[in-house]
């Protein structure tokens, strides 16, 4: 035991003994931690700070909502091409043959037509159907325009179907569009139609030419308002002594 502890001790008192021994210990303890961080670097780290959005993985861009189809005014028939335009809508601005055309006689009266006379090319019954989504804020009979709906949309406007029979909906339901809400009939107050659907489009209670709006969203309805005020604003400011007379005629449907 006493020679080994003097070999260890003439072994230190050399001079390269004692700086091998720290620079041994340095390298080891640099390779430890070099060999500790890679092993760190290897674990995937979850992002700080950075909430995944609701509905959103990782990575992956944000998801755009889908918007939703905007539907356009349909004629309220399930085949138009099977249907005819009976008598057009009565507007003040056209010819006066085309005003003619657009006259009702009932007791030997004429009275402008608010709406579109929509009948079958042979003169039978069809379905007449809802031609927007909406909620039924009317469906009842009337001694002289027979059974009567309305259907009131968003934007102030309201489909008004007259001269029907077989009625399939009531007050405060909830129709979609293309969805059959009676069959065409007659009325007394245009007779000379015979089978038809009588359809008007109400734009904040004013009757407008359901033609010139067919395949159309609502927002043309507006877009043709604000014109039309604009037109008379400019009309007025240009004449301001000018009137507009009274042009109406008869009664106006329901």
């Amino acid at each position: 035991m006493k020679e080994e502890n003097k070999k260890v001790s003439k072994l230190f008192r050399k001079r390269w003994v004692v700086p091998s021994i720290y620079l041994l210990s340095a390298a080891l303890i640099l390779t430890g931690v070099l060999w500790f961080q890679s092993k760190t670097n290897d674990i995937v780290q979850p992002p700080v700070d950075e909430p995944t959005k609701q509905g959103t993985a990782v990575n992956e861009q944000e998801s755009v909502p889908v918007q939703q189809a905007v539907e356009q005014i349909a004629m309220p028939v399930l085949d138009p091409n099977a249907v005819e335009i009976a008598k057009p809508f009565y507007d003040f601005n056209a010819s006066a043959e085309e005003q003619e055309a657009a006259l009702v006689s009932y007791n030997d009266e004429y009275y402008p037509n608010k709406g579109v006379d929509i009948a079958m090319k042979n003169g039978e019954s069809f379905d007449v159907t809802a031609s927007l989504s909406g909620t039924v804020v009317k469906a009842e009979k009337d001694p002289l325009f027979g059974y009567v709906v309305h259907i009131q949309h968003d934007r102030g406007v309201v489909t008004v179907y007259q001269s029907l029979k077989d009625v399939q909906v009531k007050a405060g339901d909830t129709v979609k569009q293309g969805q059959v809400i009676a069959k065409a009939g007659t009325n007394e107050f245009n007779k000379e139609a015979g089978v038809h659907v009588h359809f008007e489009i109400r734009k904040d209670g004013q009757a407008v030419n359901p033609i010139a709006y067919f395949d159309q969203p609502l927002s043309a309805l507006e877009a043709k308002e604000q014109q039309t005020e604009q037109q008379e604003t400019n009309e007025q400011e240009s004449d301001p002594s000018s009137t507009v007379p009274d042009a109406s005629i008869g009664m106006a449907r329901t």
